[in-house]
């Protein structure tokens, strides 16, 4: 960890050329950091799993009430919106020193399979995380054979 702090020492033209990330065009940032370029909504993490009833979707969307949070699916499209809305009651109680939570618009969309039964899709909002079951479509669901010996 100490060798990448010291880059600029090793390569003096890498410290002249400004920020590793504005080097690189921030292609190491992570994509849930990444703003979506038309609705200036950020994206959130999603963890997706799978067994052989259904996939799960796991998405983190802190600091949003359940009535600002919206899941929809069209066309074979599931879509989350959600709003962080800012808190106003810092400035009654005194001025803001620094700001780190992120207030805005979450968008995420994500193509489903065919597999995916889209009219039993669950959702639960706990913590800050929404989690979404999306049951699989009974005759896509893998067959197990049993195998005679004879």
């Amino acid at each position: 960890m100490r060798d990448l702090a010291n880059v600029g020492d090793r390569w003096p033209r890498l410290r002249s050329t400004g920020d590793f990330d504005e080097l690189f065009g921030r292609f190491f940032e992570s994509p849930w950091a990444i703003q979506d370029v038309d609705s200036k909504a950020f994206v959130p993490a999603v963890d997706v799993s799978e067994n052989e009833n259904e996939y799960r979707i796991k998405a983190d969307i802190p600091g949003v009430k359940k009535e600002d949070l919206n899941v929809s699916v069209q066309d074979g499209i599931l879509t989350i919106n959600a709003e962080a809305r800012y808190e106003d009651e810092e400035k009654k109680d005194g001025r803001v020193i620094r700001q780190e939570r992120r207030y805005g618009k979450y968008s995420r969309s994500m193509r489903l399979g065919k597999d995916v039964d889209t009219t039993d899709v669950k959702a639960e909002y706990k913590d800050g995380v929404l989690e979404l079951t999306l049951p699989k479509i009974e005759e896509v669901k893998p067959k197990k054979i049993a195998i005679d010996v004879n």
